[in-house]
């Protein structure tokens, strides 16, 4: 038997086979990493993307190479009627969504006094709006689900804020009370709601971030490292999972010990 073999046969059953599953923002980053996480595990992925056709697509095929199944869908996730377009074509592939992952997210930095009305309404209609526009599209499908899970990807500036982030943090600060809400209109149905709220993560985002600066936010870090994507996955496909049904409405930091 191969070490291969053995490593798979000693994988949790996290009752993703078969499941449903949109990933918004999935072509890259942290999206990706956890497309081909729950892919890993046997769900069907939706991978989403806005205008990277390309890298979604890759996305998809090495879904499909691991033995998952995958289709990618665009769609701008701050349009309202995108978004119930790309339901419709996520039902007619794979029938109702089980998990809906919004992690789609820009950012426009700038501080507070030199940020333009059109650099806030772009992130907050991305960060915040798209993940009222795209719950919309999918929420009947989750509150009927047997197991229907929400995970919003959020961010430590949310709740700590950030020096040029003016938009970014009020967006992602609005998600956590967003989950929360959520989570507490869900809980009859038995879905669940909940939000990871990533630390500085090495990213595309945060590659033009200056050595010094990096050097600086790291002394911050009582791990000493930045989150990598799969930091992240691994989160999310626990909380994917028939094993964190009884986990809701919380916001939960993968930093490094950073918020602490």
């Amino acid at each position: 038997m191969s070490l291969s073999t053995q490593y798979a046969e000693k994988q949790p059953d996290t009752g993703l086979k078969g499941k449903t599953i949109v990933v918004t923002g999935g072509s890259r980053g942290i999206g990706r990493s956890i497309a081909e996480k729950l892919g890993a595990r046997g769900g069907n992925i939706a991978v989403n993307y806005r205008s990277s056709e390309g890298k979604a697509t890759n996305v998809a095929n090495r879904i499909e190479q691991d033995g998952g199944d995958a289709i990618t869908v665009q769609g701008d996730v701050a349009d309202f009627e995108a978004m119930q377009t790309m339901a419709d074509h996520v039902h007619d592939e794979f029938g109702a969504v089980d998990v809906l992952v919004n992690n789609a997210g820009i950012t426009m930095d700038h501080s507070f006094e030199r940020m333009t009305p059109e650099e806030w309404d772009s992130v907050v209609d991305t960060n915040l709006t798209g993940v009222f526009n795209t719950t919309k599209a999918f929420y009947d499908d989750i509150k009927d689900a047997d197991e229907g899970r929400i995970i919003n990807i959020s961010s430590l500036i949310g709740e700590q804020g950030n020096f040029g982030q003016a938009n970014y943090a009020a967006a992602k600060a609005g998600v956590h009370g967003l989950t929360m809400t959520l989570a507490k209109e869900l809980a009859s149905t038995g879905a669940t709601a909940n939000c990871v709220s990533p630390g500085f993560t090495e990213t595309d985002m945060f590659a033009n971030v200056s050595e010094d600066i990096q050097e600086n936010i790291r002394d911050d870090i009582p791990l000493s490292r930045f989150a990598q994507p799969e930091d992240i996955a691994a989160l999310v496909r626990f909380l994917a999972s028939e094993e964190s049904g009884y986990i809701t409405g919380q916001v939960l930091p993968v930093s490094g010990g950073q918020n602490l």
